[in-house]
């Protein structure tokens, strides 16, 4: 990978911890030049990445920060950031329901509209939305949740066949169960050996396979793969039950 993003511009949102994190990194590996976010001004980002503190949940953030994305002259645009509420569907906060969609769904609209200028200009670009193994399937306690990363298959879709011809590519990437340490911290080492029996492959998933694929996606070796929604779980969704 090394070198083949020599002179890319990309943002990955959500980029200081996790998979966003391992994204970042892997990109800037690669010789790009890489900007992240997250929500809080301490987050700490990947060494050599720049950074932007911005809050997806409010919306006139999100309205300005995408304002400021149009003048970066992006090439790649990986949106990571997301978040989740689980609760019974009838007891399920409207609020809630509607701020889970703003981070999840309508900031990744947002940004994607704010880089296509830019990248028509150049005629290439990349875009890479983080979807989830609730993409394709669904779990109970999830509605929030499971209806943004549904709907942001369906809108790569469509922004995959409106920009194509332009040179740019746009897909999803949906992760299974991923080893991270917010997985180890709200479930602890028991569950995540109980949940990687589940999995064909017996084991969790890392974030630098997620980075890996996502890295290969969003440059110059992907001539040819867009509106696509690559799952990547160790075969659990297509093996289960």
């Amino acid at each position: 990978m090394a070198g083949l993003l020599e002179g890319r511009r990309a943002l990955v949102t959500g980029g200081t911890r996790g998979i966003g994190r391992a994204i970042a990194e892997r990109l800037r590996d690669g010789g790009a030049a890489v900007t992240v976010t997250a929500t809080g001004a301490a987050a700490r980002p990947p060494e050599g990445c720049a950074y932007r503190a911005v809050d997806f949940g409010d919306r006139d953030a999100t309205i300005a920060f995408a304002k400021d994305v149009e003048g970066m002259d992006l090439d790649i645009l990986v949106n990571n950031a997301g978040t989740n509420r689980v609760g019974p569907f009838e007891d399920y906060p409207l609020d809630e329901f509607e701020r889970v969609l703003r981070v999840n769904l309508t900031a990744p609209f947002l940004l994607c509209r704010a880089v296509i200028k830019p990248m028509k200009r150049n005629r290439w670009g990349r875009i890479v939305n983080i979807a989830s193994l609730w993409s394709v399937m669904a779990k109970e306690r999830r509605s929030g949740y499971t209806a943004s990363k549904f709907a942001i298959d369906g809108m790569t879709a469509t922004l995959a066949a409106d920009v194509a011809e332009f040179g740019i590519l746009a897909n999803c990437v949906s992760p299974g169960f991923i080893r991270t340490d917010l997985s180890v911290r709200n479930l602890g080492e028991a569950a995540l050996a109980e949940l990687a029996t589940r999995v064909p492959v017996r084991r969790l998933g890392t974030t630098e396979e997620i980075a890996a694929l996502v890295a290969f996606l969003a440059g110059p070796e992907n001539t040819y793969i867009t509106g696509q929604n690559i799952v990547i779980d160790g075969g659990y969704s297509r093996s289960r039950g």
